[in-house]
């Protein structure tokens, strides 16, 4: 794309595609744009793990990408965030397991957990985190305050710590180990709603 055209079709008008583009020159001229901001996120010393992670929210507004990267960077340098993506990454592992082993469906996912079922301490606590956690962060995203959503996501690095010590995923009673699946599936959408934590390296 010309330099004048990216001018006039995005910086002038706040950061958002202005005008009619073909559907069909979509996706070049999102990977054009990726690779463009890119380019400037990476001159500021931003990853780019980490705008592969917020484009593949499929945002198209460039001012909200940014502050999403921003927020993202900053919490991943924090203990919390650290962590707490190391514990995304070990639920979306068991996920991902069970899933190959025809033991868990994208329609399971959709279930939801029952509270009254669940044994341990740490599952509870688990849950209980998650249903405070998930609105208040989705809450902040829709404000578009994304420190703010990161912040809230920041109070399950804890009960996800706990949780992964203290409890036994796969559970021979298969409701144990249904709510075990839906608590872990909850953290994964949970995360997705700030960015894609799978396509984050680390």
């Amino acid at each position: 794309m010309d330099l004048a055209l990216w001018n006039h079709r995005v910086v002038e008008h706040g950061g958002r595609l202005q005008g009619s583009f073909s559907r069909d020159a979509a996706p070049d001229l999102l990977a054009f744009l990726a690779d463009r901001l890119k380019v400037q996120l990476r001159d500021q010393g931003k990853r780019h793990d980490l705008v592969d992670a917020v484009f593949a929210l499929g945002d198209d507004d460039l001012v909200r990408i940014v502050a999403r990267v921003e927020a993202l960077d900053a919490f991943l340098k924090t203990e919390d965030g650290a962590n707490l993506l190391a514990g995304y990454k070990r639920a979306a592992n068991i996920l991902s397991a069970e899933e190959k082993k025809g033991k868990w469906s994208a329609d399971e996912t959709k279930g939801q957990v029952d509270a009254s079922k669940l044994a341990e301490p740490a599952e509870k606590a688990l849950h209980a985190a998650l249903e405070s956690a998930v609105p208040t962060a989705r809450s902040a995203v829709e404000k578009e305050d994304f420190a703010s959503a990161m912040k809230a996501l920041s109070q399950l690095r804890a009960p996800v710590d706990q949780f992964f010590e203290k409890v036994l995923v796969n559970a021979e009673d298969p409701m144990l180990r249904r709510n075990r699946l839906l608590l872990l599936s909850r953290l994964r959408e949970a995360l997705s709603a700030v960015a894609d934590f799978s396509k984050i390296e680390g």
